[in-house]
């Protein structure tokens, strides 16, 4: 019989992923019938949503097929990045969440993840990963690679849209979606590495990045020329905000109980 916190897990999980799936049929049957729309982005877009809620939701729960949804996100969301002209965040995706998809499962296989044990019982069950948590100056460290990362990366992607103004690709600067994105792209690097090392602070990012993302999304939903899937990206976000706030509270009693029995 699953104790009371499994149950609210499954539900949670449950909830979180036919809203995201009921929401992502609706909104693309609604886009689909507007003058002009784009069907094909519309539909990449949606599957970006499903998958990557997929993703959060079993990454949130030790699973080790969280990296099998996350290749799939990848991919779709690299596409949708691109097409809305978030180059920083495209970039990211590509160049660097994409590999470390590959580089979190191994980490996470090292570390226990997806093993079948069988309990008393005789009931087989796939294990969780063993959770790690930060130890004295790590947040320090954490705090300036944010500082310096985001300075670096604005600059960048600063530098990308001037010249892009100057040649009249674009009617102007938008530094607020410029710097949204720039730490966007950090506190994306930064949670990777620690959900791929399977630390549990790795949460306490993700919420930072759901809510920058949503501002994010906001932010090009009220902009001129927003795409018709900009709504599905936004709601896949307070999804993963939602997520993220249960993966926090799963995780610090993961890493606790793994703590007590000597597995960290």
């Amino acid at each position: 019989m699953k104790t009371r916190e499994e149950r609210f897990n499954f539900w949670f999980s449950a909830f979180l992923l036919a809203g995201m799936v009921l929401i992502a049929i609706y909104s693309f049957i609604y886009q689909v019938r507007t003058p002009g729309a784009r069907v094909l982005m519309q539909a990449i877009a949606c599957a970006a949503a499903v998958t990557g809620v997929t993703n959060a939701v079993l990454s949130a729960n030790g699973s080790i097929w969280t990296f099998l949804f996350g290749l799939l996100d990848v991919v779709c969301c690299s596409i949708v990045y691109y097409d809305s002209g978030i180059m920083g965040t495209f970039a990211l995706h590509v160049l660097y969440f994409l590999p470390m998809q590959f580089v979190g499962f191994w980490q996470w296989r090292r570390r226990g993840a997806g093993d079948r044990v069988t309990d008393d019982k005789g009931k087989t069950r796939e294990t969780k990963v063993n959770a790690r948590r930060f130890t004295g100056k790590d947040w320090l460290k954490i705090a300036a690679a944010f500082v310096i990362g985001t300075t670096v990366a604005y600059s960048i992607l600063y530098g990308v849209d001037l010249a892009q103004f100057r040649a009249g690709k674009i009617v102007e600067i938008d530094k607020a979606k410029i710097l949204l994105d720039a730490s966007l792209v950090v506190l994306n690097i930064l949670g990777q590495v620690l959900l791929s090392l399977a630390f549990t602070e790795q949460w306490y990012l993700w919420i930072l990045v759901n809510i920058v993302s949503i501002l994010l999304w906001t932010n090009r939903l009220t902009s001129p020329g927003a795409s018709g899937y900009t709504v599905v990206m936004l709601v896949k976000y307070v999804f993963y905000f939602l997520n993220s706030l249960n993966g926090l509270r799963i995780w610090l009693k993961l890493s606790k109980s793994q703590r007590l029995e000597g597995q960290v």
